[in-house]
């Protein structure tokens, strides 16, 4: 986010150009929506949560204990979670 103010449109700029707007919001621009001069509403970008490339993006970044899915390891989760009879 840069420390320049935000662009202002008016309601009616805003449907006229909502493709323009859009546009500059995915490039990472703050637009304020206005009525009658009054700001009510400011379009800003999606952060996206999660950056992954597809499978196996992971690769080399996750560690999996060698007894993971051990019986043990799965009563031990079962008591965790009142599971176990």
């Amino acid at each position: 986010m840069s420390s320049d103010a935000a662009a202002q449109f008016n309601i009616h700029d805003a449907k006229t150009n909502l493709s323009r707007i859009i546009d500059r919001v995915e490039h990472g621009e703050e637009i304020i929506i206005s009525r009658a001069g009054t700001p009510v509403a400011k379009v800003v970008p999606l952060i996206k949560r999660v950056n992954r490339a597809g499978r196996g993006s992971l690769r080399g970044r996750l560690v999996v204990a060698e007894d993971w899915d051990a019986p043990e390891v799965n009563e031990a989760i079962a008591d965790e979670f009142g599971m176990t009879g």
